[in-house]
């Protein structure tokens, strides 16, 4: 600090002066940064209000994305569940088909060999028909032959008798 040269009331005026107008105007300067850095503050204040709001917005932005996200993966999990649920239908059913298909072949298998017998069965009955029926032609034919034979051996009688008289 300065000191002051001393007049008759005291320290000189002017010099008391000179340094309150030196204090006044370094006072004013000290102010007009004071409020430039509080103006600058301010503005930063702003700007950091205005990147945590757009960091708040972007925070709820995630939250919901993320909310989503786990949706979407809820989502193909049951897709998937539902997948090889469908896939393992699928095979139950081929498979179901698959026996059902062999059933009715077996079936059919024993169906034909029962057909097949009973084909046979009438057709031996046929042929054994047909053998009795051959036999009994030739029976029918023997005794038709032996009774035209008979028959023809009378005429011949009756001819000769005829003949003779």
């Amino acid at each position: 600090m300065e000191k002051f040269n001393r007049e008759l009331n005291g320290y000189k005026k002017s010099e008391v002066n000179q340094f309150l107008s030196d204090t006044i105007v370094e006072l004013e300067g000290i102010l007009k940064k004071a409020k430039e850095q509080d103006r600058k503050i301010q503005e930063q204040g702003s700007v950091i209000q205005t990147q945590n709001q757009k960091l708040t917005e972007q925070n709820l932005l995630i939250q919901d994305l993320t909310k989503q996200l786990e949706h979407y993966k809820t989502i193909e999990s049951t897709l998937q569940k539902a997948i090889l649920n469908a896939e393992e239908s699928s095979n139950n059913m081929r498979k179901m088909a698959r026996q059902e298909a062999d059933m009715i072949l077996e079936d059919a298998k024993r169906n034909a060999n029962h057909v097949v017998n009973d084909a046979l069965i009438r057709a031996e009955k046929i042929e054994l028909k047909t053998a009795t029926a051959e036999r009994n032609l030739r029976i029918f034919k023997n005794r038709l032959r032996a009774i035209v034979e008979q028959q023809q051996a009378v005429v011949e009688d009756i001819e000769v008798l005829e003949l003779d008289e």
